[in-house]
């Protein structure tokens, strides 16, 4: 079962961290994005976390239905405005069942890396896939292995770096696994550390999971509105359809 990293340390702080992922610019297209492929039925979020996404497509008209490992982070979510209009289940997400299906269920962010092993994605794919109605659609937003990035024998990877904020990706090239390293400036002055394991996955590793659940790619962009996927794309938006 994976380990809950976003216990009450992080999500006490995580809207106001990530309030740049909250602006209508960043949210909109994705919601608008997610709504066109739910066709008026249901959207199923993994990750819901604190309702960044679930909320304004709730308010969209879709009706939505959330798994979430952190409680803490739900609890955020259940104290802001239209919260209960969302269903929330806490649990594992490659594990956790609700009633119903869906026309679609969505990871955003990068979330399908908090998975560390194959296992345990492949297990992802297959409960999506028992969720979806036919012809639904499983959307996931993930960032593109950032291995070009690293110097010739190197495995760490500076990706932010302020006056109040240090992040480095640390790989572990042979598993497939990196732990993204955040040092933050605390408000006594002093510095904070939080280490979160991930797994990254190729996009043909992952199509190749879907396909082992009975989905196979309906469409790959590198952005919510639509920019083409290409060799040099730092992420992707791919949806896989159930077929089976």
């Amino acid at each position: 079962m994976p380990e809950d990293h976003f216990g009450e340390r992080v999500a006490e702080r995580f809207d106001e961290r990530y309030a740049y992922q909250a602006d209508p610019a960043v949210v909109d297209p994705i919601v608008a994005f997610l709504a066109d492929l739910a066709h008026g039925g249901a959207a199923l979020e993994l990750g819901i976390g604190t309702g960044r996404i679930a909320l304004p497509l709730s308010q969209r008209g879709v009706r939505v239905h959330g798994i979430d490992l952190s409680e803490a982070m739900v609890a955020r979510l259940r104290a802001k405005q239209g919260a209960e209009e969302i269903g929330v289940s806490i649990g594992d997400f490659t594990t956790t069942t609700v009633d119903g299906t869906f026309s679609v269920a969505y990871l955003v962010f990068n979330t399908i890396n908090n998975l560390t092993t194959q296992d345990e994605q492949v297990a992802c794919f297959q409960n999506v896939a028992a969720h979806l109605e036919p012809g639904g659609c499983f959307v996931i937003e993930v960032g593109v292995p950032g291995l070009r990035f690293l110097p010739r024998g190197e495995t760490f990877h500076v990706f932010d770096f302020s006056e109040s904020h240090l992040g480095i990706d640390e790989y572990d090239v042979v598993n497939q696994g990196l732990i993204s390293h955040h040092f933050r400036l605390a408000d006594d002055g002093n510095w904070a550390r939080l280490s979160i394991p991930f797994r990254y996955a190729w996009p043909a590793e992952l199509d190749l999971m879907a396909r082992l659940a009975g989905m196979t790619l309906r469409e790959r962009w590198s952005g919510w509105k639509r920019e083409p996927f290409t060799s040099e794309s730092t992420k992707h938006v791919s949806v896989w359809e159930k077929t089976a």
